[in-house]
């Protein structure tokens, strides 16, 4: 899924947490380094560090939370996953504000305590950084890995009279392109194939991926997280993992337009 947060199309929030990462790690190293020669001038410096780290790890949480709940398919492994990359990485944020406070509001502040509030957050760092890269390459949050003339990605909310939608812009749409609609609370996918037009949910139903990103060919819709077919038009499951379908809805040409009735 292309990420919320983004500039020209490349997410924010990979880029931005290299630097919380480096300046932790920095911290870390610094004290270690004081606690091993005593030189205070190492302490001074991870003190620095240890700023930095918080302040840019807040700068690069706001795309990751915009990522989180508006690009993670809802109900899904991947969203799971997100909230626990989240929950770590605010709890190494929390280790790191307390070992600062720690030593700043403490003339005898041990550096053994420090090293090992700082170890405990590294070690949750890591963990949380696994979790983020299985984000990216098993979920592909952020990446948009769709094939050539897939089409520009689009993405619509309409709103719906009385069970009825009016599906704006599908004249756009060209043979096995597919496009995102919200509408209440649902993520519906209208595509377009060499049979005609189709609309079905975007929830896989074997992990939550969103069918929206993935591949469309000969009225066959693969779910880019595992592989799973099915049917546009029946919603009938061609290729696991997944074993049961997807919801499709119909829809209706009248007057020159398209409607999706839920």
């Amino acid at each position: 899924m292309r990420s919320k947060a983004s500039i020209k199309g490349h997410s924010l929030h990979p880029m931005l947490i290299s630097f919380p990462i480096a300046f932790y790690t920095g911290t870390f190293v610094f004290d270690a380094l004081f606690w091993w020669t005593g030189n205070i001038f190492y302490s001074q410096i991870a003190v620095v560090l240890t700023i930095s780290a918080i302040v840019t790890a807040l700068l690069a949480a706001v795309p990751g939370v915009i990522d989180y709940l508006y690009t993670v398919p809802p109900k899904s492994s991947g969203k799971k996953r997100a909230a626990k990359h989240g929950i770590l990485n605010v709890t190494v944020l929390l280790i790191f504000v307390a070992a600062l406070l720690y030593r700043r509001g403490n003339d005898d502040a041990s550096i053994n305590v420090v090293l090992l509030l700082e170890g405990a957050g590294m070690v949750l760092l890591l963990i949380a950084g696994w979790m983020g890269g299985t984000l990216v390459g098993r979920n592909q949050i952020g990446v948009d890995h769709r094939f050539a003339d897939a089409g520009r990605w689009k993405e619509l909310h309409l709103t719906a009279d009385n069970g009825r939608v009016e599906i704006l812009g599908y004249g756009e749409l060209k043979t096995d392109q597919m496009m995102l609609v919200h509408v209440e609370d649902k993520r519906i996918v209208v595509a377009r194939t060499e049979h005609g037009f189709a609309a079905f949910d975007d929830h896989c139903p074997h992990r939550g991926g969103s069918l929206a990103g993935g591949t469309l060919i000969c009225g066959t819709v693969q779910c880019p997280w595992h592989g799973s077919q099915f049917d546009v038009h029946s919603g009938t499951p061609k290729a696991g993992p997944a074993k049961t379908g997807i919801p499709v809805y119909p829809l209706e040409m009248s007057g020159g337009k398209l409607y999706l009735q839920l």
